[in-house]
């Protein structure tokens, strides 16, 4: 098994000559305070993301991936460092890039109908009425819930409300899609049924997905790549190339004796601290 802490920029699935990346974070840093007070969050974090890619991130808890993130979308800003999408620097939050929260309750709006909680962001576009209406059928469409337009979101269950997450961010049709541990709150079997829709809606809209989250199980069920940060301040320990088949199949894929060494491999590097690559 060959680790790198900094891959090169490549085409992926492609050979030939060499792509700028989809995302890129060089050297991003974030302190918290000033002075004695200070605390490093995040250091020099290096990596890149090739467009269409799924690249999964994990961690100790507290090592800072939810600040990485906020950088990454722009609603925090670096120490030093800088984020780029499509070789823009990101200063604010990107017209091409659109972040799914973990807390999906709070994201969503209890009075309105699925139909316009997914429209929200479009609506703030100023998009005419009949594309901003299309979009939002087509992404629910894509997430099974055609059905569920005129519903509210206190109608639907937990797994259906992240559903209707997912489609709003879809809507905007992004080329980036940050996912803060959106499942981390659903039941196993939800669970489950929201990493193989992941996997479709990156396969059938061709998004490039950036994925934080605490089950390294899912890590490397739904990843091309593992980002394994350490505790903080937080760094890049190791990237971690998936060789796993695709498509991937709940049963079929776990069951695989690669799927087990590549999780216990993630899993020794999250508590092995000391052995941080630079």
């Amino acid at each position: 098994m060959t680790m790198t802490a900094v891959r090169p920029a490549q085409t992926i699935g492609t050979e030939g000559p060499i792509a700028a990346p989809r995302l890129r974070v060089e050297g991003l840093s974030k302190t918290y305070g000033r002075g004695p007070d200070a605390k490093p969050v995040l250091d020099g974090l290096t990596f890149d993301v090739q467009a269409g890619e799924l690249v999964c991130v994990v961690g100790p808890s507290g090592a800072g991936k939810t600040t990485l993130l906020k950088c990454l979308s722009g609603l925090l800003p670096p120490t030093s460092g800088a984020a780029y999408v499509d070789g823009q620097r990101v200063d604010g939050p990107p017209a091409a890039l659109s972040l799914v929260f973990q807390e999906y309750t709070r994201s969503l709006m209890p009075w309105l109908t699925v139909e316009r909680n997914v429209e929200l962001p479009l609506t703030a576009q100023k998009m005419p009425k009949r594309e901003r209406r299309g979009r939002v059928r087509e992404a629910l469409e894509h997430v099974g819930l055609g059905d569920s337009v005129r519903k509210h979101p206190w109608q639907l269950s937990g797994g259906m409300q992240q559903r209707v997450a997912i489609a709003r961010s879809l809507a905007s049709q992004p080329e980036v899609l940050v996912m803060d541990e959106p499942f981390a709150s659903v039941d196993a079997q939800t669970r489950f049924d929201l990493e193989d829709l992941t996997l479709r809606v990156r396969e059938q809209y061709g998004v490039t997905i950036v994925f934080v989250t605490h089950d390294i199980d899912e890590s490397v069920y739904l990843g091309d790549r593992v980002i394994v940060l350490s505790s903080g301040p937080c760094r890049v320990k190791e990237i971690l190339d998936v060789d796993l088949p695709s498509p991937r199949n709940q049963i079929e894929t776990r069951a695989l004796p690669r799927f087990a060494e590549l999780r216990t491999h993630v899993f020794e590097q999250i508590k092995r601290p000391d052995a941080v690559g630079r």
